[in-house]
């Protein structure tokens, strides 16, 4: 950090403190509200990041965690364009969507009911709708209109649950759902990691998203540690990661085609046409043609 202080940021101070004096008060107010009046006196109005280390460290914290957030919004957007477009769901799991869906409402619900700061569980609220409109989508092109129906039925009474009538879960039976919300967001990733062996292709799922998971997981790894004591959401943030870390792999592996997809090459061998094989047997076939002869003439 004093690399930082030295090298870049008083260089730059004089360029930094009128606009940071000309900022409004609201700006000011919600960086406050962020990382507190003692942070923010040091860092913004300061421009010091050796000051205090560990404003430092929430600051970066706060930052990623509002990128997370941001990024969410739009996270499974190319996913949910490469369905439309494509008009198959080829290579994507509903059960891994499914799943997912479930473990990010318990784990945003856990945020709301505890008061956690919204940088550190906002994602699963815009992932979660994306989710299941990726779920819906990956049914209705597997022509399944009524289990799709039944799946947003199933999520609107979840968040009626959760969320809007708290009297129905209790903080107990919340804490118990979010230990459970850490196995089924590890659940979550094994049918999209055994799809993807099974069929040999990463089909039409979406590398935009996968490595954007991968990001994010081990984002908030960081943003846990440092803003959250709860080893319950911790541990489910790790073993995602690792998990995310596995489908990236795939992702990479499948990349441009290295290996053929498995469905394909089945294809390809059963439509090969078969070769005629002779059958031999113990005699020599007769040679059907005659050498010419010739006749001298006298």
């Amino acid at each position: 950090m004093e690399t930082l202080q030295n090298a870049i940021i008083e260089p730059l101070q004089p360029f930094l403190r009128p606009i940071v004096t000309s900022l409004p008060a609201p700006v000011h107010d919600a960086i406050i509200s962020l990382i507190g009046p003692s942070c923010h006196t040091a860092l913004v109005l300061g421009l010091d990041v050796t000051e205090d280390p560990e404003c430092t460290s929430l600051a970066i914290s706060k930052a990623l965690g509002i990128a997370i957030v941001g990024a969410s919004a739009v996270v499974k957007l190319p996913q949910i364009l490469k369905l439309i477009n494509s008009g198959s769901s080829a290579g994507v799991s509903f059960v891994s969507y499914a799943l997912e869906t479930a473990s990010l409402l318990i784990t945003m619900s856990y945020g709301v009911r505890n008061q956690f700061p919204f940088s550190t569980y906002g994602e699963s609220a815009f992932i979660a709708v994306q989710d299941v409109v990726v779920g819906v989508l990956v049914l209705i092109l597997a022509k399944r209109p009524a289990a799709a129906a039944a799946f947003v039925a199933v999520f609107a009474a979840s968040v009626y649950t959760l969320l809007i009538d708290s009297t129905l879960v209790d903080g107990q039976t919340m804490a118990y759902l979010q230990a459970g919300a850490g196995a089924l967001g590890i659940a979550s990733k094994a049918p999209q990691i055994y799809t993807i062996w099974r069929e040999g292709g990463t089909g039409q799922l979406s590398a935009f998203a996968v490595f954007n998971y991968l990001i994010g997981s081990l984002s908030r790894i960081f943003t846990t540690i440092k803003e959250v004591d709860d080893k319950l959401v911790l541990s489910g943030f790790i073993a995602g990661f690792i998990l995310n870390l596995i489908l990236a792999g795939q992702m990479l592996y499948y990349w441009g085609g290295s290996a053929k997809p498995k469905k394909q090459a089945n294809k390809a061998v059963a439509a090969a046409p078969k070769t005629p094989v002779a059958k031999t047997t113990g005699a020599q076939p007769k040679s059907s043609s005659k050498a010419p002869t010739t006749r001298r003439r006298g």
